[in-house]
C-alpha cells in the first residue's frame, strides 16, 4: 500500500509558484503602481482649472451669420454654436449650444416680455435642431437676465430652476452672478456666496518677453474645478446677447 502525498495548501502554492516565477509576482507589483500612478495623476489633472480659447465666430462661418469657436488647451474644438444671426429679440429664435462632434448639449431662448433681457436655459434633445418644438416638454435648468435695467449695465445673475419654490427672482438670492465688463473681456462669474467659478479675461499671443493681446473676438476663458462648463460656456453666449456692446464712432475716409 503506497502512502498518500500530502496536500498542499493554496498558500504553499502561490508561493511556491512565486519562487518559481519571481518575474510574475514583480509584473503584478509593477501593474498596481502603475494603475495607483496613472490614477493620482487623473485626480491632479481633475483638479486644475479648465482653460478654452473662445472665438466668436461660427465655425460654419457663413456670411452674416454669428456663433462661437471653443476650444480647449490641447487645441480640440469642445462647443460649439453654430450659424444664428443676431436679430431683435423678438425675432430671435433658439440658441443651441454643441460639444465639438455636434451633439446638442443646451438649448437657450430669450423671454420675450422681459426688461432685464432674460433668457432661458433647457437640457437639449437629439431633436433639438427643431426649434419650434415647445420648451414645457424639456427640463429647464436656469434663468439668466440682468442684473438691473439700465442697458449699459454688464453684470448679470443666474437663477437655477429647483433651488427656490419662489418664481419671484426679485425675491431671491443669484445662484450666480457675473462681475465686471463682459465687452472689455474682464469680468468674473461667482456664485452666490462669493467663491469664483469662472473668469473672461483678453486673450494674449507670443513669447512670454514679446506678448501680443488679441481682439475682442478672441478671449480666454478659466473654468475652476468641478464646475460644469458646459453651463458656464451657457452664461457666456447668453452674456454675449444681453450686454451691449461700447459705442464706438464710425471712421470715414474722405
Amino acid at each position: 500500500m503506497h502512502p498518500v502525498p500530502p496536500r498542499s495548501s493554496p498558500n504553499i502554492a502561490a508561493a511556491a509558484t512565486t519562487r518559481v516565477h519571481p518575474s510574475d509576482a514583480g509584473a503584478a507589483l509593477g501593474r498596481t503602481t502603475s494603475c495607483s500612478a496613472a490614477a493620482a495623476a487623473d485626480d491632479d489633472l481633475k483638479q486644475q482649472p479648465a482653460l478654452y480659447t473662445v472665438w466668436k465666430r461660427s465655425s460654419m462661418g457663413f456670411q452674416g451669420t454669428d456663433g462661437f469657436s471653443v476650444y480647449d488647451d490641447a487645441g480640440a474644438l469642445a462647443f460649439r454654436v453654430d450659424n444664428y444671426s443676431r436679430r431683435r429679440k423678438l425675432f430671435a429664435g433658439e440658441l443651441l449650444l454643441m460639444d465639438g462632434h455636434g451633439a446638442p448639449l443646451l438649448a437657450l431662448r430669450p423671454q420675450i416680455f422681459s426688461m432685464r433681457d432674460q433668457w432661458n436655459c433647457y437640457r437639449a434633445s437629439e431633436e433639438a435642431g427643431d426649434k419650434s418644438s415647445s420648451t414645457s416638454r424639456r427640463q429647464h435648468l436656469f434663468s439668466m437676465r440682468k442684473c438691473s435695467l439700465a442697458q449699459s449695465n454688464e453684470e448679470a445673475e443666474v437663477h437655477i430652476s429647483g433651488c427656490t419654490t419662489s418664481p419671484d427672482h426679485d425675491s431671491q438670492v443669484p445662484s450666480f452672478k457675473v462681475q465686471g465688463s463682459f465687452w472689455r473681456r474682464s469680468c468674473k462669474i461667482r456664485k452666490g456666496n462669493g467663491e469664483e467659478v469662472a473668469r473672461i479675461t483678453r486673450k494674449k499671443a507670443g513669447a512670454v518677453s514679446e506678448t501680443v493681446t488679441l481682439g475682442e473676438d478672441v478671449f480666454s476663458l478659466t473654468i475652476m474645478p468641478n464646475v460644469d462648463c458646459a453651463m458656464i460656456m451657457a452664461f457666456v453666449v447668453i452674456l454675449d446677447r444681453i450686454c451691449q456692446r461700447p459705442y464706438k464712432p464710425l471712421m470715414c475716409s474722405s
